[in-house]
C-alpha cells in the first residue's frame, strides 16, 4: 500500500501568514532563536497551541505537504510537559508558502483551550 508523505501543520497568526505570502516563505521568530520552525502532526498540534496561544482567536492552521519542503525536518522531543516519548517535527529552514496545501482558521473553545483535531 503506498503512503503519501505525512501532512504536517504549523500555527501562525493571520497577519504572519499574510506576510509569508508576500515573501514566499514563513520565517517565524523560532527560526532565528532556535534555528527551526516548530511543526506538529494534526494529532498533537493542540499541545503547543494550548501552551503558547491559549485564548487567541487570530490563528490559522497551515497544512503542509512534507514532500514539498526543501530544508531538513528532524523529529525531536518537545517540552517536558508533553507526553513521554512524544517527538515533534522541526523544520530547519524557512517554511516555503508553496508547501502549504490549506489554510484554515484555528479557534479555541469557549474556555480558551484548543481541542485535538479530528483525524
Amino acid at each position: 500500500m503506498s503512503h503519501s508523505s505525512p501532512v504536517l501543520v504549523h500555527l501562525c497568526s493571520t497577519q504572519e501568514w499574510r506576510s509569508a505570502q508576500a515573501r514566499g516563505e514563513h520565517r517565524p521568530d523560532s527560526l532565528g532563536a532556535n534555528g527551526f520552525v516548530h511543526l506538529s502532526t494534526p494529532e498533537q498540534v493542540h499541545l503547543p497551541a494550548n501552551r503558547l496561544y491559549a485564548g487567541r482567536t487570530d490563528l490559522v492552521l497551515l497544512r503542509i505537504d512534507a514532500a514539498q519542503l526543501s530544508s531538513p525536518v528532524r523529529w525531536e522531543p518537545g517540552m517536558p510537559a508533553d507526553p513521554v516519548g512524544m517527538v515533534f517535527p522541526h523544520l530547519y529552514g524557512p517554511l516555503p508558502t508553496a508547501a502549504v496545501i490549506s489554510v484554515t482558521p484555528y479557534r479555541p473553545g469557549a474556555d480558551g483551550r484548543f481541542a485535538p483535531l479530528a483525524p
